[in-house]
């Protein structure tokens, strides 16, 4: 390590939009290390390294795994260029979908004017293929005579369809979060993992009331049932067991086993 006069960790952060734990994490694991320290031997950054960052951001973008950035980065042989450009490929492929919900929404604004009913074809409006009336079905033979399935078809029906596109958008949200956490490498006994496993109870107790233990039986069928685990790795790979070790993590900080939780 050098004395350096470059830029310190926060400066960095803010620069590069990225929180100052992530940066000292990427430092920690040798991803983006400061090149530089102070006489007091706080880290900072030289442009090549601001460089590199840029660069992992870049790669982080496009779904890469930390541990393959590194690879990429590193690695004299690989050709980064030619990633690069199947990258480029797969967003303008990406843009394309974007650009046809983009025009889904706005017919489905010109239905909310009129303010017509939720119809399955409004579902399948916002919800897209992932919206099956089947699993409306499944899930009615299944939990139909329990009391959270009283007080989420009560909720559910007294939602507007502004309610339900705000809920698809905040699910998004929270899964492309979620995805961002487990990439950077966020531990499931964080606080940082903690505050997103609350998100995750929050987005469910919309429908009903959702204990810990409630939440740790739903995470069991993240990595039992291959639809839930390919709708959540399908966002980041190994998202489902992730997301399952953060809640039972959490559900222990509230003083449940995951071991015994039960459906109460």
């Amino acid at each position: 390590m050098t004395r350096s006069k470059g830029l310190t960790v926060g400066a960095v952060a803010e620069l590069v939009g990225v929180s100052v734990r992530t940066l000292h994490h990427w430092d920690r694991i040798g991803l983006a290390p400061a090149s530089g320290r102070t006489w007091s031997d706080y880290r900072v950054y030289d442009d090549d390294d601001i460089a590199r960052i840029h660069r992992v951001l870049v790669y982080r973008e496009l779904g890469f795994p930390l541990a393959e950035i590194a690879a990429l980065l590193d690695d004299p042989e690989v050709d980064e260029a030619a990633h690069l450009s199947r990258q480029r490929e797969l967003l303008l492929s990406r843009i394309s979908h974007l650009q046809e919900m983009v025009s889904a929404v706005d017919r489905l604004k010109e239905a909310i004017g009129l303010n017509a009913p939720l119809t399955p074809e409004d579902r399948a409006e916002i919800f897209g293929t992932d919206w099956n009336e089947e699993y409306q079905d499944e899930a009615a033979e299944r939990w139909g005579n329990t009391p959270q399935w009283e007080q989420s078809q009560a909720r559910a029906n007294a939602m507007s369809k502004e309610d339900w596109q705000r809920i698809k958008d905040e699910g998004d949200q929270l899964n492309a979060d979620l995805a961002a956490a487990k990439r950077d490498g966020v531990a499931v006994d964080s606080p940082e993992a903690a505050a997103l496993a609350e998100r995750h109870r929050a987005s469910i107790a919309q429908f009903y009331d959702c204990t810990h233990s409630m939440q740790v039986c739903l995470a069991r069928m993240y990595t039992q049932d291959e639809r839930f685990t390919e709708t959540y790795d399908t966002v980041e790979p190994g998202l489902a067991v992730w997301l399952r070790e953060v809640i039972e993590a959490n559900a222990r900080a509230h003083g449940v086993d995951p071991e015994t939780a039960a459906w109460e």
